[in-house]
Parts: structure tokens; C-alpha cells; sequence
């Protein structure tokens, strides 16, 4: 009995350091304060990066990664626009090949290398989450009904440069839920998707200079 009571403390201390280790999922309460909107708006502006995820890196809070196998797709997130707002600044600075009209509070932005969806927290209307996603990401995860609720199939085979990929994934699609999209508040998604928040945050020269930090 003496040799019992040990070994089940060790089990019990390796059970409660394990869910210790485990990350909640991100929440918007996470976001520092930001510089206000017209000066995220002048550095936006004046960027002259032709990359959509360094704009997005370079002035907005990592809140969160999704990633399915090798894959990833980051989110970011600001309190100082709305959707529309933030629209507007970012296809001005770098010109989208295609731009979504709103749906359910989204709007989405096709690059030749990212779609980049902008969409109101689901967990607080002041906050505009900002997903960038690859269109490998897209391609391999996305949910068919959900991308065509704002661009044609044939629009969607041109930009992700493959043929009926709406069927396609369709057919993928059909014996469970595919990724349809972030929503704060969840670590699991459709299609085996799931969030690594190791490396979210800000860098000592995001969201407006040398003093802005995590």
C-alpha cells in the first residue's frame, strides 16, 4: 500500500501539469491597446510592402493560428475599424485581384497568393478579426459553400487555379463539416483544422513602432 500511494501522486501531478500545458482558446480581451485609427491608417498607407501578410503582420495583433497537417492560416485582430473600414484602407494599399461584396458581416479580399478575410468578432461587435490564408490553405481546406456564398465556382477554379474545385471539395466535404471560417472561442474547426497559439502576439515594430510590444 506504501509503494500505491506514491505512484498515484506522480500520475496525479503528471495529469495536472498536462492540462495546465494546455492553451484556452484566443479571445479578443487578449488585444494590447493600438495606436488610434488615423495612424494605423497613415502606416498602412504608407507601407510599401506588396505582400498582404507582412501589411497585416506589420500593423495588427497575432491573435491566433489555425493550421491543418502543414498548413496555416493567421489571424489578426483590431478594435480600431470596422469591417468596412478596414476594407477600404487595405485594398487601397495593395490592390485585390477580386473583392467580395458584405456577407454576414464579412468581406473577403483574393490575391494572387492570400485570401484575406475581414469579418466582426463573434464574441465582441467592436472587434474586426482579419484571417490570411494562403490559397494552398484555401484550396486543401476550405468549405465549398461557404467561399460560394461570395465568389461563383468560376471565379473560385481561376483564383485557386484548378479545375471544379467546388465539386471537388464537395464530394471531400460530404462525410463531415469542412472549414468554413474563424470563429474566436474554439480551438477545433471542420476538416481537421485546429489552432497553435505559440506564436501569437506582436513584434517590437508591429502596430506602430519601436515602443509598440506584446
Amino acid at each position: 500500500m506504501k509503494r500505491i500511494v506514491p505512484f498515484f501522486s506522480i500520475i496525479m501531478a503528471l495529469i495536472f501539469l498536462s492540462a495546465c500545458g494546455e492553451t484556452e482558446p484566443a479571445s479578443v480581451d487578449e488585444i494590447p491597446s493600438e495606436p488610434s485609427q488615423a495612424e494605423l491608417t497613415d502606416q498602412l498607407k504608407r507601407s510599401t510592402t506588396y505582400d498582404v501578410e507582412t501589411l497585416m503582420s506589420d500593423n495588427f495583433y497575432l491573435l491566433d493560428t489555425v493550421v491543418a497537417d502543414r498548413e496555416e492560416a493567421n489571424i489578426y485582430a483590431t478594435k480600431q475599424f470596422t469591417v468596412e473600414e478596414i476594407v477600404d484602407v487595405v485594398s487601397e494599399t495593395i490592390e485585390p485581384d477580386e473583392i467580395s461584396e458584405k456577407k454576414d458581416n464579412q468581406r473577403i479580399l483574393i490575391y494572387p497568393n492570400h485570401f484575406v478575410t475581414f469579418k466582426q468578432s463573434e464574441e465582441d461587435s467592436q472587434v474586426t478579426l482579419i484571417e490570411v490564408a494562403t490559397d494552398t490553405f484555401v484550396r486543401n481546406n476550405y468549405s465549398p459553400n461557404y467561399l460560394n456564398g461570395f465568389f461563383t465556382y468560376i471565379m473560385l477554379d481561376r483564383m485557386l487555379s484548378t479545375n471544379n474545385w467546388g465539386q471537388n471539395r464537395q464530394n471531400k466535404c460530404s462525410g463531415g463539416s469542412c472549414y468554413g471560417g474563424y470563429t474566436t472561442g474554439q480551438k477545433t474547426f471542420g476538416g481537421g483544422v485546429t489552432t497553435n497559439r505559440t506564436n501569437r502576439g506582436l513584434s517590437s515594430i508591429r502596430g506602430g513602432g519601436p515602443s509598440a510590444g506584446k
